[in-house]
């Protein structure tokens, strides 16, 4: 469905005939949407704040990042966070899962090992967000919490809602699925507390800076090398994220000679994958390593990336959590 979701980001792409279909859709999450507004359909409150971080595009746009920098912030200011997730790309058969560090990305999906890992804070994954929420509670000492991803879920009651929008590719066509990328039209924005976009700022948003570090061996994670150590380099570049060319441009922007290797998003790896039969380097998101730890090897790097915010957007948060907090 390559094409599809390309030509979302075309323009004088025909699209016409799926017209109906995108009505259809629109009519589904209005009616949805009203019924919770309503109480037609069962909203849960929890004792504590809830911080929804999510899109309302289909793909990537920085959003773990964003979360993990988030939770950093949260620590920092003496918060106790903790983190649900859907676990998009895991495969388990029993929920809720608490999710380390070292927890197989197969049975969880990549981006809550991911942020576990980079923030050492409990993270518990179940496609029931309430329920999540509830086990969370039940085992860890948390005074907030952050729904990764979610903003469609309206099940689980909000404090707060952070929309991570892609600074480049926007909103595409302006289309609701299956026409366009939109799983909610744009006037959904109007009732966010935050808009963020990732790599450009707006009149109405907050800019975020994903900021590369260094390179890391997955072999050997003591092993590192400075962001330069590639420049004028062949090597395999590997990407299975929402959008992998954003991954192969910052390689190129930094000269480096890039062999591009695209995957689905949450991609599952083999070692059939990354056998490219010669001894090129092979470079990957740190999403994409999660998933390749087991069959590493010595030429195999991942590159973590550091998400930087205008300055006044933790401080809004903070202030959003104490007024919702004491009304």
């Amino acid at each position: 469905m390559r094409w599809l979701t390309d030509s979302w980001y075309q323009s004088g792409t025909r699209y016409w005939l799926l017209l109906p279909l995108s009505w259809l859709y629109r009519l589904v999450i209005f009616c949805r949407r009203w019924a919770y507004r309503q109480n037609l359909l069962t909203k849960h409150t929890m004792p504590v704040p809830v911080i929804v971080v999510g899109n309302i595009t289909v793909g990537g746009t920085g959003k773990t990042p964003f979360v993990i920098w988030l939770a950093q912030q949260l620590s920092q200011a003496g918060y106790k966070p903790g983190i649900i997730s859907r676990g998009y790309g895991g495969a388990s058969r029993k929920y809720p899962l608490e999710v380390t560090a070292n927890s197989n990305a197969k049975q969880c999906g990549d981006e809550p090992v991911l942020i576990a890992k980079r923030t050492a804070c409990p993270v518990v994954v179940n496609p029931d967000r309430p329920q999540a929420a509830i086990h969370l509670l039940s085992q860890h000492h948390c005074n907030v919490i952050i729904s990764d991803d979610g903003m469609q879920h309206y099940a689980l009651a909000r404090d707060l809602e952070i929309v991570i929008i892609d600074g480049k590719r926007r909103f595409g066509n302006k289309q609701c699925l299956p026409v366009g990328p939109l799983r909610e039209p744009l006037s959904r924005l109007n009732s966010v507390d935050l808009i963020i976009y990732n790599g450009s700022s707006d009149e109405h948003g907050h800019s975020m800076q994903l900021t590369p570090m260094q390179w890391i061996n997955l072999h050997d994670e003591t092993v590192t090398v400075p962001l330069s150590y590639f420049q004028h380099k062949e090597v395999h570049g590997v990407a299975g994220i929402g959008h992998p060319k954003r991954f192969f441009d910052s390689l190129t922007a930094h000269d480096i000679i890039v062999h591009p290797h695209d995957f689905a998003d949450h991609h599952q790896y083999l070692p059939d994958d990354l056998r490219f039969y010669d001894d090129l380097p092979i470079l990957m998101t740190e999403k994409d390593a999660v998933k390749c730890q087991s069959f590493a090897h010595k030429n195999m790097w991942y590159l973590p990336v550091e998400a930087t915010l205008d300055s006044p957007v933790f401080p809004a948060i903070h202030q959003i959590l104490k007024e919702r907090s004491n009304g």
